[in-house]
């Protein structure tokens, strides 16, 4: 991967993009991840001795792109994942959809299980973990018959947005595994994120717009907004 790209850093968070088809964390793959990367970047850059503490507080799914904060000490740790369990943490995304045919604006509720194969699908209340997103058109490409949507999330269950919007009738353009095998890469980036300071107290909003991915091109909207 190229350079890390550093939208934010002091002495208790990191926040940076995270490149499509990068790892958050490691796995069994042995593949590059953001976690491995951020924390080199730190000992280099602060020429630290032994082990670096860098807190994951949250995850983006493989294929996804998009702004990522890291905990650089325990305390900021344990304040971000609360903000996160209390719904303080506010994620929103940019999405390609199939299909124009959807409401200019709106909501989905639903049940998700995630099951063994590392899917995840919407079955009935008993079964399933309520999720919910909001989501509002920003605009349509008949020619395509694509949509491009602003994506807010409730909650952050796994695979949620692919799901819900595939199970809804608008699956993710480049979505292999929910999606209609369009054999591209899935066009789902987390173009903001906004929390509370650790220790501040203030309310830190970070953007980064989508990029690489030539489908998001076809909107206007992303190419005024390309930086």
């Amino acid at each position: 991967m190229n350079k890390l790209e550093i939208l934010y850093e002091d002495n208790h968070v990191i926040v940076v993009v995270k490149p499509a088809n990068v790892l958050s964390q490691g796995d069994i793959t042995g593949d590059i991840d953001m976690l491995s990367i951020v924390k080199n970047y730190i000992k280099e850059k602060y020429d630290k001795k032994g082990n670096v503490y860098l807190g994951l507080v949250h995850r983006l799914d493989r294929p996804v792109s998009g702004v990522m904060v890291f905990a650089k000490n325990s305390k900021a740790a344990s304040r971000l994942s609360n903000q996160i369990r209390n719904h303080d943490f506010k994620k929103k995304y940019l999405a390609v959809v199939h299909g124009i045919d959807l409401s200019d604006s709106g909501e989905y509720i639903d049940y998700l299980v995630k099951e063994d194969n590392y899917s995840s699908k919407v079955v009935n209340q008993e079964k399933g973990k309520y999720c919910k997103l909001s989501y509002k058109v920003i605009e349509r490409n008949k020619k395509l018959n694509l949509a491009l949507v602003d994506i807010e999330l409730e909650t952050g269950r796994h695979h949620q947005i692919r799901v819900q919007f595939a199970h809804h009738g608008h699956p993710l353009y480049g979505d292999q595994r929910y999606g209609n095998r369009d054999l591209q890469q899935i066009a789902l980036h987390a173009y903001s994120i906004s929390f509370v300071h650790p220790t501040t107290k203030k309310i830190l909003t970070f953007t980064k717009m989508p990029s690489g991915n030539k489908i998001w091109h076809e909107f206007k909207y992303c190419q005024a907004n390309d930086k």
